[in-house]
Formats: C-alpha cells, sequence, structure tokens
C-alpha cells in the first residue's frame, strides 16, 4: 500500500468517526450539576480531583474544597489553592491516616464535624463546584453514613458539580454517580523503597 492509498483511508477513517463523535454530541443537550467520583488503588485521585478545580477557577468559577483523612500534614494543593481566599474555601477536616490516628471515636467525630462544612456547602448556590477529597474513605470506614451523604448531595443547587475522590467508593456511591473514573494501580515507587516525594505524592 502507498503512503498515498494509506493516507486516504486514514483520512475515511477519520471522517466516520468524526461523524460518529458529531452525532453523539448533538445529542448530548441535558445541562446539569454532575456528580463525579474518582476511585481505585492507583495513584491520581486527588490529582485528578484538584485538576478539575483549578479547570473551574479558570472559568471564574467558585469552589469549596474539604479534605477528610489528610489533616495530619500539609498538602501541595492546599498551599496553592489557599491563595485563592476569594474563589476558593478550602477545609481540611481529617485527623490524619486511620491507621496513624487509631482512635475510632475522633476519626468519627472529625467525619460529622467535617461534614457539616460541606452540607453547608451543598447549599450555597453561589459554590459552583465542591470537591470532597478522600471522601470514599469515610463512607467506606462507615465514619458517615453513605444514605445520608447521598441524600445531602441530591439536595444541591441543581447546577453545582461534586467531586468525591478516595479509594474503596461504595456502591451506593457509584449508583448515584455520573461518572466514575476507576484508577488502577500498576507500579508504585513506594513498593520500591521510594518515599512520598514533593509536588508528586505531598
Amino acid at each position: 500500500m502507498s503512503d498515498t492509498e494509506k493516507s486516504e483511508r486514514h483520512k475515511k477513517r477519520m471522517q466516520r468517526h468524526k461523524s460518529v463523535v458529531d452525532e453523539k454530541i448533538q445529542q448530548a443537550e441535558k445541562d446539569k450539576g454532575l456528580l463525579l467520583v474518582i476511585t481505585g488503588n492507583g495513584k491520581g485521585k486527588s490529582s485528578s480531583g484538584f485538576g478539575m478545580v483549578a479547570r473551574a477557577l479558570g472559568h471564574d468559577m467558585k469552589v469549596g474544597v474539604v479534605q477528610f483523612i489528610k489533616g495530619a500534614f500539609s498538602t501541595g494543593e492546599e498551599s496553592f489553592f489557599r491563595r485563592f481566599p476569594e474563589e476558593v474555601s478550602y477545609h481540611v477536616v481529617g485527623d490524619g491516616f486511620t491507621w496513624e490516628t487509631q482512635n475510632l471515636e475522633q476519626d468519627i467525630a472529625s467525619a460529622e464535624k467535617g461534614w457539616e462544612i460541606c452540607k453547608a456547602m451543598l447549599n450555597d448556590p453561589e459554590i459552583d463546584v465542591v470537591l470532597l477529597d478522600e471522601l470514599n474513605i469515610v463512607l467506606k470506614m462507615k465514619y458517615l453514613n453513605a444514605e445520608t451523604v447521598l441524600n445531602d448531595i441530591a439536595q444541591r443547587p441543581e447546577m453545582q458539580h461534586v467531586i468525591i475522590t478516595g479509594r474503596g467508593a461504595p456502591d451506593s456511591v457509584i449508583e448515584a454517580a455520573d461518572t466514575v473514573s476507576r484508577i488502577e494501580d500498576v507500579k508504585h515507587a513506594f513498593r520500591a523503597g521510594i518515599k512520598a516525594q514533593k509536588g508528586i505524592e505531598l
């Protein structure tokens, strides 16, 4: 097959593909606030969530962030997004990883206190995007009742987007979501004895 024939075949294939994509775009007429869930054992769940926070800020949207679990150390995303207090309402409500706290009552109390902050955001029509970082872990550990959480999320303003991150998303959360991404753990530097790196994990 000549280069010209390859080029023509490729062009026809892309034209067919474009027709399919264009038709799907045309059919997607609904406009609504989305519930997005990012789960799985791989690295990048919070990174994806904060990427959407950055994207929202690029569109002059107001954002609310509540970080569960990660309260024992400062993260790069916290340091960065706190630079925009007018656009980002940022709250860290965890006491650290559950294997570090080793205190069930404390973890439950922190989660409940954190959820009160979340509910205020979910009732605020001025907030366009709410990131609930590591909420899946809180629900998996049953520090909060998943049915109550989902009911509160369902009552949010019509165009408000909610992003939930963390491994172990309960089935009910996955079922309620509009978009679900599961990040696979293929390989991780930590298992090779490499500690968490600033700008990558921290």
